[in-house]
């Protein structure tokens, strides 16, 4: 955690993500003239039973500026990890002073917010108790404060609302005082957020929730009794205006970041209106479970069990029966957590024909489950249809429904639907074929599946066909995990083919066989197990101290093998809390200095870490801060110049490389597999490089002709294996006798900068287990990220705003004209015309995977005058004349805005070689804040490169345009309020910014309600 300003002049201590855990104003300071004050004789009446609970009307707290009291307010500096307050000193000496005098710079909880505003200037962040609302003045006879006005906010995150549909809302504030017996209206609105800067008259209004005739808390002074209670606001139907069911509905759906409502007085000019309320003012929700798009949809052509979903038009499945089951996993939109009520959930199926004139119709509809009714979140839906006609062609998708209840009403919820899993309908098409396995992989059986062979190990199967088939010509097999994937065509009446799996786990062996007229039928599935592989040899997380704690080992915490900690050695090397896993990680710390006796720190194990003979792989995620020089990652030598593996960084082509010597000597020949791309600075990039010793049929050999070098970046393949026999005929296999060193060669290139989560395993992983490893995932299998740049807008001041993390960014840089730091709305002002902020970026390895996340507020009625069409970047990262990535804001029809997240690749010659986009599924909510996040996440399990869009904590729909494999990388300009297209830089936002956070690394959704929304509930 650490300290930072906040909005007027107060102070935050935020998280590792950038949200403010503990906040508070500007300090306050006091004296004690108002305790000498007399005057209209003070409301302190309360009778007994009245006064048991919440503190009593009038009583004031020591602790905040009670009435008469001289006041001054003392804004909080934050400087080089100190927090100071100064005192205002003509408060302190004046000559009207009375003492004692109070210095109190209040500091609160920020997860949900509240406060007090008074018209006398008197703020009251995170305040405990009861305060007031209305005017604080005096009447008939009693004297409650010095003619001031008070209003309540409460600010509310969307907690476990996420996937919900609102069916009701009520707001609740237990009033615990009234000037008078006499009811009195009380007001409930929607405003614009609130912060620890929060003032008079306090924010803008954005809609009426409602309103109530009330007066509690006086107890037997009443009669009636009056005694405290509960406040309640829900809709009244006879009342049109009152919308907070509607209003927290939305709110769900993520349309906005937080829901802040205020109470004041109707009439706050008479001061017995004036009421006072608990801290503990709640929102209660009725809610129904949304439902999400199901998945494994597809259909089982035969009668196998494993479904399969053919989604090109022009390669529909075969299917031989002519009632074809098909199936659905019915889901929720977010998965309920343990103590929720269970959602009821049915899964719809629709089949479409297609006609002669190439339109399309409903041919069949049904549900599951039918007879049990509703089904929990997860659950496998499977039926066949009514008898399908022969030669037919046709198409399946399915939706899940959600059914509710509540209050005598009934209602239905729908997902969007799935995609089309195109099929034809051939009852002659061959039949399913034979599948037997040579070896070394067996069937599994119902209660015996033994894992065998290992990733990378070839399995030998032959195909026959199906005795009914007499004119089989080919087959086509592919390995698939319950979705189909790349198909391989084989011909011969019974080929023989090698199958090498690359994952461990249970597979399965899908063909199908092609007769004379290339008509293929249904699939037989040969189902198997992997073992999975031993494990790495070797793995090194850094987290082992502080770097002030003195710890100089870092501890090897694999499992396979004997274990080998790595000593730091040197000044120049230590521990870094810039560390690749984010929260509580830390990283080995290199020579990142300008002291030149500090830079030759480097760390190394006792001895040989890998047997760099035989096939191995290494990897570790690297963050270069220096180009200037060779700067070694990685090396393992014996006592020459020779290195039997290097992984590192050539200032020559300024690339990342993988290399081996081809002999252990001094002046050996060098064999290199280089990146594609040149090298970024200061982000995080994971680097894995293979040494292969087997040939082709993946079997252990000693011919050296067979030996390959390959480096991986962010789990792509850089170009082909590189022979090293091809590269060198003296290429020799080498067993280095040295220990594996981090951060330096034998010849005393060090590297500079910071490394992370290094790991080597004794043989050659495959492209999906290096995939995996890019993924860094924790212990819990989950996707890590760390946040590399933050600039927060909402407590900026001056003509810039500067980055908030430890890693070393600039200040974005406030355009001349157009662009002003409001400090009144906590944010960034921009006129959509000429105003922007800017520094010089990249701050993410863009190939790999980064998550942006911008809080904005639209102005409908400023955006009115845009014309349709009117597209803004919110945030961006330039690539030469387009947008490497960039969120945006478009305007489609009058009215009508919509976010949008976008990629774009351009090539040497500056034009365009692939583009993706993931737009809103809803239209953008106006006038209030909004938190929009895009996630780039370059290995995801669905296919590389896939780009996801949320708003709020809501995930926009997928769709056929959000894939990117081109390993782009942007530079130059970061930009928040314009961006860069078709060469043209323009696109000025018109809205206020708050902040602009980049993580590197993919979030789920999950990670976005817990990290970016700041939910703590939803872990």
């Amino acid at each position: 955690m650490r300290s930072s300003p906040g909005s007027g002049g107060g102070l935050r201590a935020v998280d590792e993500d950038g949200n403010a855990v503990f906040n508070g104003p500007a300090g306050q300071m006091w004296d004690s003239a108002g305790d000498t004050s007399s005057g209209v004789e003070p409301q302190l009446m309360r009778s007994a039973s009245a006064e048991e609970g919440p503190t009593a009307a009038g009583q004031e707290d020591s602790a905040q500026p009670g009435a008469g009291d001289a006041s001054a307010v003392l804004p909080v500096q934050v400087e080089n990890g100190s927090v100071t307050v100064k005192p205002d000193l003509g408060l302190l000496r004046g000559t009207d002073t009375v003492y004692p005098v109070y210095i109190d710079p209040p500091v609160g909880l920020g997860r949900s917010e509240r406060t007090k505003i008074s018209s006398d200037g008197d703020r009251f962040w995170q305040f405990n108790g009861d305060l007031g609302v209305g005017r604080c003045g005096s009447a008939d006879g009693y004297y409650c404060g010095d003619n001031y006005i008070d209003r309540m906010l409460f600010e509310f995150g969307p907690g476990k609302l996420s996937g919900k549909h609102v069916l009701d809302a009520t707001f609740r504030a237990y009033e615990t005082w009234s000037f008078n017996c006499d009811a009195k209206w009380l007001n409930l609105v929607r405003t614009n957020n609130i912060s620890e800067g929060t003032r008079w008259p306090g924010p803008k209004t954005i809609d009426h929730m409602g309103d109530r005739l009330v007066s509690a808390g006086r107890g037997d002074l009443c009669s009636p009794d009056q005694p405290d209670r509960w406040v309640e606001f829900n809709d009244d139907p006879a009342q049109p205006e009152e919308n907070l069911t509607s209003t927290v509905r939305a709110f769900a759906d993520g349309k906005f970041q937080r829901l802040t409502l205020m109470l004041w007085a109707k009439d706050e000019d008479d001061p017995r209106a004036w009421k006072r309320f608990d801290d503990n003012a709640e929102l209660q929700v009725t809610y129904a479970h949304k439902p999400g798009v199901p998945t494994n949809v597809g259909l089982i052509p035969g009668d196998g069990n494993v479904a399969y979903c053919e989604k090109s038009s022009t390669k529909p499945l075969t299917v031989t029966r002519l009632d074809p089951m098909v199936q659905a996993r019915v889901q929720t939109k977010v998965q309920p957590v343990s103590g929720e009520n269970k959602p009821a959930l049915q899964a719809e199926f629709v089949v479409q024909n297609k006609h002669a004139d190439g339109t399309w119709a409903t041919a069949w509809t049904d549900f599951r489950p039918r007879d049990s009714g509703w089904a929990p979140d997860g659950e496998l839906q499977r039926m066949r249809t009514n008898d399908r006609a022969d030669g037919g062609v046709y198409r399946y998708r399915a939706r899940t429904q959600s059914h509710w209840s509540y209050d005598g009403k009934s209602g239905d919820l729908y997902s969007p639907y799935s995609s089309w899993c195109y099929f034809n309908v051939d009852s002659t098409a061959p039949k399913v074929p034979q599948i037997i396995s040579n070896g070394p992989y067996e069937p599994c059986l119902t209660n015996d599946c033994p894992g065998l062979g290992g990733p990378g190990t070839r399995g030998s199967f032959t195909f026959k066909p199906n005795a009914a088939d007499k004119d089989i010509t080919s087959y086509e097999w592919q390995l698939i995990a319950g979705s189909t994937g790349k198909a391989t065509r084989v011909s011969g009446t019974s080929p023989t083919v090698s199958v090498t799996p690359q994952l461990g786990g249970t597979q399965v062996l899908s063909v199908t066989a092609i007769d004379v007229r290339n008509r293929t039928g249904p699939p037989a599935e040969f189902i198997f197990k992997v073992a999975p592989p031993p494990g790495e040899s070797g793995r090194w997380h850094f987290d082992d101290a502080t770097r002030d704690a003195g710890a100089r080992s870092a501890q090897d915490t694999a499992t396979v093998g004997s274990r080998h900690p790595a000593a730091l050695t040197n000044a120049g090397v230590g521990w870094s809390t810039m560390a690749r896993q984010g929260d509580a990680d830390q990283s080995l710390w290199l020579n990142d200095t300008t002291n030149a006796e500090q830079q030759t720190g480097h760390a190394v194990t006792s001895s040989p870490a890998i047997i760099t003979k035989d096939s191995y792989t290494v990897s570790a995620w690297a963050y270069l801060t220096d180009a200037d020089d060779t700067r070694v990652v990685l090396s393992q030598s014996s006592g020459t110049l020779g290195q039997a593996l290097s992984l590192s960084y050539s200032p020559g082509d300024r690339r990342w490389g993988f290399s081996r010597s081809g002999t252990d000597s001094n002046s050996p020949a060098w064999i290199r597999s280089p990146s594609d791309q040149p090298a970024t600075l200061n982000v995080w990039t994971h680097l894995v490089g293979v040494f292969k010793t087997e040939g082709d049929d993946g079997l252990p050999d000693t011919d050296p002709k067979n030996d390959t070098v390959q480096l991986f970046v962010n789990g792509r393949p850089q170009g082909e294996p590189i022979n090293l026999y091809a590269k060198s005929s003296t290429y020799q296999p080498w067993t280095a006798s040295g220990g594996l060193t981090f951060g330096r060669s034998p010849g005393g290139q060090y590297f500079h900068g910071r490394v992370d989560e290094v790991a080597v395993w004794q043989y050659a992983l495959t492209q999906e287990d290096i995939v995996q490893e890019a993924r860094s995932l924790n212990v819990d299998g989950m996707p890590t990220n760390e946040l590399v740049a933050q600039w927060d807008a909402t407590s900026a001041t001056g003509t810039e705003i500067v980055e908030r993390t430890s890693y070393p960014r600039p200040a974005m840089k406030l355009s001349g004209t157009g662009a002003v730091i409001n400090e009144e709305d906590n944010g960034l002002t921009l006129d959509g015309t000429s105003g922007y902020a800017s520094a010089t970026g990249p701050m993410v390895d863009e190939s790999g995977s980064f998550t942006v996340s911008a809080s904005v507020q639209l102005e409908s009625g400023k955006l009115a005058d845009k014309p349709v069409g009117y597209q803004a970047q919110v945030a961006g990262q330039r690539a030469g004349g387009e947008s490497s990535w960039a969120l945006w804001v478009v305007k489609p029809a009058d009215g009508v805005y919509q976010w949008k997240f976008t990629r774009t690749a351009v090539g040497s010659d500056g034009k365009v070689t692939q583009s993706a986009e993931v737009p809103g599924g809803d239209i953008a909510e106006t006038d209030t804040w909004v938190q929009v996040t895009g996630v780039f996440d370059a290995q995801a399990e669905t296919g590389p490169g896939r780009l996801h869009l949320y708003v709020g904590q809501d995930s926009q729909l997928e769709t056929e345009t959000d894939v990117f494999t081109e390993p782009q990388q942007g530079s130059g300009e970061l930009a928040m309020g314009r961006g860069t297209t078709g060469g043209s830089t323009g696109h000025y936002l018109l809205a206020n910014l708050g902040d602009l956070r980049i993580w590197t690394g993919a979030m789920n959704s999950e990670q976005i309600r817990s990290q970016v929304m700041a939910d703590p509930d939803a872990t």
